[in-house]
């Protein structure tokens, strides 16, 4: 692929961390659109509709679409996506949840003096 064809596309890495405090809403809400899709097979509706009602990160991953993120932006076209979701224990306020540090950078100093004073 020429430096040109490579420039056209780009990787947008997004890692959200949500607060579920309805579990049986998002589990409802997945369920929902499960029924809805009339191209599933009933097998793997059963094992959807199964994985959703066992695990909220599962029900989440039905409801959350790349697609929906980019369809209106002008100029792209999603050309592939991948995501998965996962429970997690999750503190606010510890230096391991920092999203202004990429996984495996380490902090310098002036990090560790914005992060003490905020």
């Amino acid at each position: 692929m020429s430096t040109e064809e490579t420039a056209r596309y780009v990787r947008l890495r997004v890692d959200l961390i949500l607060e579920v405090d309805d579990a049986d809403a998002v589990i409802g809400a997945a369920l929902e659109r499960i029924a809805a899709d009339e191209d599933m097979p009933g097998d793997e509706r059963d094992h959807a509709e199964s994985a959703v009602t066992e695990d909220t990160a599962e029900a989440l991953a039905y409801l959350v679409d790349p697609f929906d993120l980019v369809s209106e932006v002008p100029g792209v076209e999603l050309a592939q996506a991948s995501w998965s979701s996962e429970q997690i224990d999750y503190d606010p306020d510890s230096p391991d949840w920092d999203l202004d540090v990429e996984d495996g950078e380490e902090r310098d100093a002036d990090d560790e003096a914005e992060v003490d004073r905020a």
